[in-house]
């Protein structure tokens, strides 16, 4: 075969394998956002973003496609292509769906210590889990994969901020404002996002600039992360030895795709409370949540905790990242919680009042 021909032939698999992905994108239906019912916030009304109902159950399902999108349009991505990525689960299980689809080879680099739930499903979709004792070996180890394999290291918390255009009218920003037109407050006074690569919190923002919404953005991050940190210092050298609990989100390291300069506020929100408040919200919505959610739902209550004693008006989004399913045998394991994470007892009885 001539180069002119092997040219052709791997045009004509980019332009289908695109082609997959956009067919996948218009057979699925927007995410619900979901109004929450609290009596006590007579005039502040919470929105939950809900995620988990994307194909792979998770936010992430939105980023493992744009990373496929940019991989394939920057000629990275070929018909013989090993993907390799470092996630600590969900954006793996993600990408592991986008490569069957396309036939490609798939291998996770995850932590030893990722629910083992979240492996089933990577493997379930026909990626390859392949361990690492450390959280922040990970990235070391995708990139010698890749080199090994002649591959593709995906690299989620470089390239997550720019693969997604946040101009655009299909990103998780616009539905969240098309989704509010007919609310009482249509346009939010807050959202609330937890960075994990730092894409969505950059998508966000960003976007609320462009279309000059008055709205301002707060990320709250779990502990054993140094987002926050890095967003009051400003220095990119930060690392942690340990990883945090929260699984998705925070970094032991400043990650490329944190933006800071579009965040109006951040907050570091303690592991038992991101728990707690996703054992009260099963109350409220009688399905569980990924801890995740728990960060992001009790940064938008202090908020709203604050409104509500200035006597101001108004709406908060939040995301509803993943389901809590993925988790029995963690956050919904009392034995795991009382080891791992410690009493809720107390967060959980002052969220009380709320739903009353």
């Amino acid at each position: 075969m001539t180069d002119a021909n092997m040219t052709t032939t791997s045009s004509h698999w980019v332009c289908d394998a695109i082609r997959k992905i956009e067919a996948d994108f218009q057979r699925s239906a927007d995410t619900h956002l979901i109004k929450l019912d609290l009596p006590y916030f007579s005039d502040i009304d919470i929105y939950l973003k809900d995620e988990s109902t994307h194909p792979t159950g998770s936010l992430k399902h939105r980023l493992a496609r744009s990373l496929f999108l940019y991989g394939l349009c920057n000629g990275w991505i070929k018909e013989d292509t090993t993907v390799i990525e470092s996630s600590s689960g969900s954006t793996a299980i993600s990408e592991a769906y986008f490569a069957r689809l396309l036939g490609l080879r798939f291998i996770a680099v995850v932590p030893r210590t990722t629910a083992k739930k979240k492996i089933e499903q990577i493997q379930f979709y026909g990626g390859e889990a392949h361990f690492v004792d450390r959280s922040d070996a990970i990235y070391a180890e995708s990139r010698r994969l890749a080199k090994e394999l002649n591959g593709h290291y995906m690299d989620q918390f470089t390239y997550a901020e720019r693969a997604t255009d946040w101009r655009s009218n299909n990103n998780i920003a616009n539905s969240i404002f098309g989704q509010m037109k007919y609310e009482r407050y249509a346009v939010p006074s807050w959202i609330v996002m937890s960075p994990g690569t730092g894409g969505t919190s950059a998508t966000i923002g960003r976007f609320i600039r462009y279309r000059c919404h008055q709205t301002q953005l707060m990320a709250v991050d779990p502990e054993n992360s140094v987002f926050h940190e890095f967003y009051k210092t400003g220095d990119c050298s930060l690392t942690l030895d340990c990883g945090g609990k929260i699984e998705g989100i925070g970094r032991p390291r400043v990650e490329p795709s944190f933006i800071p300069g579009v965040i109006d506020r951040m907050e570091t929100i303690k592991d038992a409370d991101s728990v707690a408040t996703v054992h009260w919200l099963e109350g409220i919505l009688g399905r569980k949540a990924g801890a995740s959610t728990g960060t992001n739902l009790f940064g938008a209550l202090k908020l709203a905790e604050e409104m509500h004693a200035r006597g101001e008006k108004g709406s908060i989004v939040t995301l509803l990242c993943d389901s809590g399913e993925r988790y029995l045998d963690t956050y919904f394991n009392e034995e795991w919680v009382n080891t791992n994470i410690g009493d809720i007892t107390p967060t959980l009885e002052a969220l009380q009042k709320y739903s009353n």
